[in-house]
């Protein structure tokens, strides 16, 4: 006669996707620790992995023709849907309500912190590492009041030569003469002669397909940490595209502070031999220059704004109603989002940010010109 034996029960799989979670989650918290109390450690990470990683991963992810963060979105919330709905199918079809929800909430928190593990080891880091003005040692310092009237003063001639040279529609609103993708990829390559930390090649950025969506979230173009991607918005105003495109570009280096970004973008565009792009550069550092100097000196910025050409308002209005078009709740929610995102990411200025680069902008041309 044989003794029965207990069977210990098997481990429930979620306990087992709860504890990879919280592993993942700690790991995440410990890189953006490391990453921000022990100073070279991002730089060591962003030069010595990030970059041949970055590398090898646009290598396949460029040779796409969309944008693969995009369709991941999609998938993601796809996924997410149906977990939602076969998990309600579940509960009325066999009931245990509370144990189907703990498996679909492990599901969830795993997920979660796998996403937060990428985007750490993808961009995350970067953030807090030496940055592109002392690595290239230019001083971004507050400027003068002075100093900023006379950037803003060349910054209208030279948008004002170039508004004649670019191909514009019948309501005289800039459009692009050939496709961005080669010349933004061209132009970044042609910086990264200049300034050795940008160099190498770069693949072509990718335009949103729905861009509607980035629209209404009242962005011009985002980053993918995960596929190493630059994304844009195809349907804003042309003038915005080639400026927008080398931003999104340069944080396939590793930039991420947004003001640096803003003016590695300005810098390649510029500096490219297309017209459309110097025109883009200019026009858009243009707008940035003189909304500071619009709150440090009224007179003087009225003063300059006068001599701005004719040619360029279409392109001003035309940016201005398409963007209102999309005034509402939902971008102002977006903008706290983002607000709140580069905050933790070390940004104090939150989405002023991007407004520092006017301070770039003056310390590298103030004697330049």
């Amino acid at each position: 006669m044989t003794k029965s034996r207990k069977r210990k029960a098997a481990p429930s799989p979620c306990k087992y996707r709860f504890l990879a979670a919280l592993i993942f989650f700690l790991i995440s918290a410990a890189l953006l620790l490391i990453s921000t109390l022990i100073p070279g450690t991002a730089e060591w990470y962003s030069s010595r992995v990030y970059h041949p990683a970055a590398a090898a991963i646009s290598g396949v992810t460029g040779r796409v023709p969309f944008s693969l963060a995009e369709f991941g979105l999609y998938l993601l919330i796809l996924a997410f849907l149906f977990s939602v709905i076969y998990t309600i199918r579940n509960i009325i079809k066999s009931g245990s309500p509370g144990r189907r929800l703990l498996s679909w909430l492990s599901g969830i928190c795993l997920a979660a912190s796998l996403l937060a593990f990428f985007f750490m080891l993808g961009g995350g880091i970067n953030y807090h590492r030496v940055s592109f003005s002392e690595k290239s040692g230019i001083a971004a310092e507050p400027c003068a009041v002075e100093d900023l009237s006379r950037i803003c003063s060349w910054l209208t001639e030279e948008v004002n030569t170039r508004s004649s040279q670019v191909a514009r529609d019948e309501n005289g609103v800039m459009i692009l003469s050939r496709p961005e993708g080669p010349d933004a990829a061209a132009a970044m390559e042609n910086l990264g002669t200049m300034f050795p930390d940008l160099s190498g090649s770069y693949p072509q950025p990718k335009k949103v397909f729905f861009s509607q969506i980035l629209s209404r979230l009242d962005l011009t173009g985002i980053f993918s940490a995960f596929t190493i991607e630059a994304n844009y918005n195809r349907d804003m105003t042309a003038y915005n595209i080639p400026f927008t495109v080398c931003h999104e570009l340069s944080h396939l280096r590793g930039f991420m502070q947004e003001e640096e970004a803003n003016f590695i973008a300005f810098l390649a565009c510029v500096q490219s031999e297309q017209m459309d792009f110097q025109y883009s550069g200019y026009l858009s550092g243009w707008i940035y220059c003189m909304n500071a100097l619009y709150t440090a000196d009224y007179d003087t910025w009225s003063s300059i704004r006068s001599q701005l050409s004719p040619d360029v308002e279409p392109d001003l209005t035309a940016n201005r109603e398409f963007w209102a078009k999309y005034d509402g709740v939902l971008s102002e929610v977006s903008n706290q989002v983002n607000d709140t995102y580069l905050k933790i990411n070390g940004q104090a200025d939150g989405i002023q940010s991007y407004d520092r680069m006017v301070e770039l902008t003056v310390a590298y041309y103030k004697d330049k010109i």
